[in-house]
């Protein structure tokens, strides 16, 4: 591998039913062609401890190493700086309350790739959770995606959905727009009318992204949906819900194999030499620091929790809240306890109110900021990245992209199996 594999998003044309068929002790693995194709003791005059090193312990590098490990017979060395599995998505029970949090905030997992929600099937059961999520603005509560719902609530209407789009096509014509949108704000205009973008977009945005929403690109807005009917479910994905027993089992589970050692509290940046001692690696870490800034820093959002336990057992009705007035300094609040209506219902509750920030040196990165700069700086670290030998990289932090976790767990699919396919 003369130089590194850089991923973007996978497309699902590039997973086909079938692909990663689940593995038995009795079945056949694929041969491991990674190690074929050098001395298991020797590279460059440098003993190697494992054919692979696997930076980060999220979906992309914990998938990606349970391919190799399973489906090649490839010794897998998986690193975390932190102390635990799951990267963001580690969820851990609150031994107070007894409710299971996500530790970095709400994680729905929804997808409609048969192939991802197959391969997750063999490591976890789901249960049936839908997700809804609720807003408050001017101390009344609406449903949100904006549905027929809302607009009736918010209008004192009581529209039926054939008349929906004409409605919406007064509030744009009242509004004045003369061309094409051109900012955040000129596009939710241009697709709901002024009233409920200011009502519910224009306070959550700026909160969001501390930024005037004139001053971001239209294109934040169109993931949005707006729908002519009740259908209240955040998510349109054919397939949905949380695991059973919570995300650290399902990292457990998925990472439990002889062929991979797990390193824990283990940081890439002060293995020095040793990374030397691997033939392949997959680095699933910021991307501008593995080239250690040399171009600039790439901008990330960041968020902060409030931690608050109640003294009953439902605090707030739903497992998400949004806050849409801008006065209030927070943009939501979690409850996780309504992941879970499967269990065993708790006499207290727990919720995380969530406030976000531009990231700093020391923070943790949540969302990649999309603007000239960033995409011109990610730019030129992608074509660094692809000069450097036997080194993969890929996941949200390695790639600078927002990820919903099914598409790091298809992006690690087809990750692996390049690997697999075109050794070192």
């Amino acid at each position: 591998m003369a130089t590194a594999m850089v991923f973007k998003v996978v497309h699902p044309e590039e997973l086909r039913p079938g692909q990663f068929p689940a593995q038995s002790s009795g079945e056949k693995r694929l041969a491991p062609t990674l190690s074929a194709g050098y001395s298991p003791q020797t590279e460059r005059g440098v003993e190697i401890v494992s054919d692979v090193l696997v930076v980060g312990a999220g979906f992309f590098g914990a998938v990606v190493a349970e391919r190799l490990a399973a489906g090649a017979g490839l010794r897998v060395t998986l690193i975390d700086k932190r102390a635990h599995l799951g990267g963001q998505c580690y969820s851990r029970v609150d031994p107070e309350t007894g409710v299971e949090c996500h530790a970095y905030g709400s994680h729905i997992f929804h997808t409609s790739n048969e192939v991802v929600w197959n391969y997750l099937q063999r490591f976890a059961r789901f249960n049936g959770y839908r997700h809804v999520v609720h807003t408050k603005y001017r101390n009344r509560v609406y449903t949100m995606p904006i549905n027929l719902g809302t607009i009736n609530a918010f209008y004192g209407c009581s529209l039926e959905p054939r008349e929906v789009a004409a409605f919406l096509q007064r509030e744009v014509e009242q509004a004045g727009l003369k061309k094409p949108p051109a900012n955040l704000e000129e596009q939710a205009v241009a697709l709901l009318g002024r009233p409920l973008y200011e009502a519910f977009i224009q306070g959550y945005t700026r909160k969001q992204w501390e930024a005037d929403p004139r001053q971001l690109p239209a294109d934040l807005i169109t993931r949005l949906p707006v729908r002519h009917n009740y259908n209240t479910r955040y998510y349109d994905d054919l397939y949905e819900g949380i695991p059973w027993d919570g995300y650290a089992r399902l990292f457990e589970r998925l990472l439990d194999h002889p062929r991979i050692e797990l390193k824990l509290d283990t940081n890439f940046f002060e293995l020095g030499a040793r990374r030397k001692d691997y033939a392949l690696v997959v680095y699933s870490g910021p991307l501008d620091q593995y080239f250690q800034y040399s171009a600039g820093r790439l901008e990330w959002r960041t968020l902060r929790f409030d931690v608050r336990r109640h003294p009953e057992p439902d605090a707030q009705g739903c497992a998400v809240m949004n806050y849409a007035d801008p006065e209030i300094p927070f943009t939501r609040i979690h409850e996780f306890k309504h992941f879970h209506p499967e269990r065993r219902p708790t006499l207290t509750t727990i919720t995380y109110t969530e406030y976000s920030r531009g990231a700093g040196p020391e923070d943790e990165p949540y969302y990649p900021v999309n603007t000239p700069r960033n995409m011109e700086l990610l730019r030129k670290y992608q074509a660094l990245a692809r000069g450097e030998e036997r080194v993969v990289f890929g996941g949200r932090l390695g790639s600078y992209q927002y990820l919903d976790m099914d598409d790091a767990v298809a992006q690690a699919l087809v990750a692996a199996e390049r690997i697999i396919r075109q050794p070192p």
